[in-house]
């Protein structure tokens, strides 16, 4: 079935079938449109505000995800659909075609910044990057109250590869959105701090959305393992909440028993490199430590002969995560301890 190429408005996100659509958002530049992959199946049970939606590619170099969703094309048969269940394997096209955090060639935005006050609307914040997150607002989150987010670490950090979320305030939510988690089989799962501006899942939480992040690999690569549970993950969550019938099992972490939900919440999780330098990791992400231990070094190559900075663990618990790139930039999070709380 050939894409329709549609702007927003010209979707139908509500009648029964599949529709494969390339959503067009006028570009900031050239004479033409962005052009994000969406596709949508609606199936017998569909409720106005209840569906799934999977993004990929809320930052442009993180791949994983992209690739377990475009494979989730090819997998959904309309006849086992039993909700909503929409797919955006690459949610944010200008950063992905440069391969970027950031919407580099155009606005120079990071989408999971983008989810401010006026997003798409005020004239300051017009460019493609709020303009995504604006569509996201009014034509995603009314139609759905499952909502997969996956990244990967890109260029800035290698991870324990984990799903995410914060804290919320309702406990029968937080219970669902921890059973999300684990069904993607990862090792760790990451409760982490809410107090970036922006954030997609972080506005989706606070609309009562059963909300899940991930970090399935780094360094701009694809790792094997990440697609795997990403796909699990997504079946998992669509399966479970009414959208899509059939069986599945666990896989992984999760059918071992072995995930461990980690903690990081505050500044003594984040160890900040002091100075510009290069990185050198001395554990694996993944380690169990204790306060103090040394995760890694950061060497100043000005300075030959000073002895690099040592890189400690601020408290108990694992490395989930620390610098990727050698380079880094003063005030970056280099390490990443998160401590175990189940």
């Amino acid at each position: 079935m050939p894409r329709i190429v549609a702007r927003p408005k010209e979707l139908d996100l509500d009648s029964p079938g599949r529709r494969d659509y390339w959503l067009a958002l006028e570009h900031d530049s050239i004479w033409g449109d962005h052009l994000i992959p969406l596709t949508v199946w609606v199936g017998p049970e569909a409720k106005p505000d209840q569906g799934l939606v999977a993004f990929g590619s809320n930052h442009g170099n993180e791949y994983e995800g992209p690739v377990a969703l475009k494979k989730l094309l090819k997998e959904i048969r309309l006849e086992d659909v039993r909700g909503r269940i929409v797919i955006i394997p690459v949610l944010n096209p200008s950063a992905f075609r440069a391969g970027t955090r950031e919407s580099t060639p155009d606005d120079r935005v990071n989408l999971n910044r983008a989810f401010v006050d006026g997003a798409g609307v005020n004239p300051a914040l017009s460019g493609i990057t709020h303009r995504i997150a604006a569509f996201v607002r009014q034509y995603i989150w009314p139609r759905v109250h499952v909502v997969l987010d996956l990244h990967s670490g890109g260029n800035v950090a290698r991870f324990s590869i984990c799903a995410n979320y914060h804290h919320v305030d309702d406990p029968e939510l937080e219970k669902r959105i921890d059973r999300t988690a684990r069904w993607f089989g990862l090792p760790s799962l990451m409760v982490y701090q809410n107090q970036t501006p922006g954030l997609l899942p972080s506005e989706a939480e606070r609309l009562g959305k059963i909300t899940v992040g991930t970090e399935l690999g780094w360094g701009c690569a694809v790792n094997p393992e990440g697609v795997r549970c990403g796909r699990q993950g997504v079946l998992a969550a669509a399966i479970h909440e009414g959208q899509l019938q059939g069986e599945i099992s666990p896989i992984g972490h999760h059918a071992a028993g072995t995930q461990r939900v980690l903690e990081m919440v505050d500044r003594d999780c984040f160890t900040v490199a002091p100075f510009d330098g290069h990185y050198e990791a001395v554990l694996e992400c993944g380690t169990p430590v204790k306060k103090g231990d040394v995760v890694g070094y950061l060497h100043d190559f000005d300075h030959i002969d000073m002895e690099p900075w040592p890189a400690v663990a601020g408290v108990d618990g694992v490395v989930l995560a620390q610098a990727w790139v050698a380079p880094v930039p003063r005030g970056q999070h280099i390490v990443v301890i998160g401590r175990v709380i189940g």
